[in-house]
């Protein structure tokens, strides 16, 4: 959360000429209710349940680019479902510049207690073996949007690439 991926997915998405899914939405509109009404009542098991569904459902779509929960990647079935169906980008910034992006939004269920820098880094650290086994890492703490479109294009043309010779 706070690395850019709503933003960056619907742009690459644009550029590309492809839809954009969020998880989350999908998750919002089968539960009919928000992903913080889903934590607080159900629960995050419950929610990651919910997610690894959705996720297997929007990987069945053609020409998509799929924005997916930071905590998504939690569990090795979505992983290895990601890997199998397109390329898995990891998008993500220093714990202040996370800090920096989301402190004025109150939806983000995991950052609503006491010490929302103190949860980031350990939400970080626990999350870091998940996110190295993506294909791609780009920090964009200090990019601009369209710095880090034109590195996940180039990531997908060098992809396309070997597969055209």
């Amino acid at each position: 959360m706070g690395t850019g991926k709503t933003t960056i997915a619907t742009a690459v998405a644009h550029r590309l000429k492809m839809r954009y899914i969020s998880t989350d939405d999908l998750i919002e509109k089968k539960e009919k209710r928000t992903i913080n009404e889903i934590f607080s009542k159900s629960g995050e098991d419950y929610f990651r349940d919910a997610e690894s569904a959705v996720i297997k459902e929007a990987l069945g779509l053609e020409g998509m680019v799929i924005d997916a929960g930071g905590g998504a990647v939690m569990r090795e079935e979505n992983i290895a479902d990601f890997k199998s169906n397109g390329i898995v980008i990891c998008l993500t910034a220093e714990p202040n510049v996370i800090m920096e992006r989301t402190k004025k939004y109150k939806h983000r269920p995991l950052l609503n207690v006491e010490d929302p820098k103190r949860k980031i880094r350990e939400l970080l650290a626990k999350r870091a073996p998940f996110y190295a086994k993506a294909d791609h890492c780009i920090d964009t703490g200090k990019l601009t949007v369209r710095q880090v479109v034109e590195k996940i294009i180039e990531i997908l043309n060098e992809k396309k690439e070997p597969a055209e010779k």
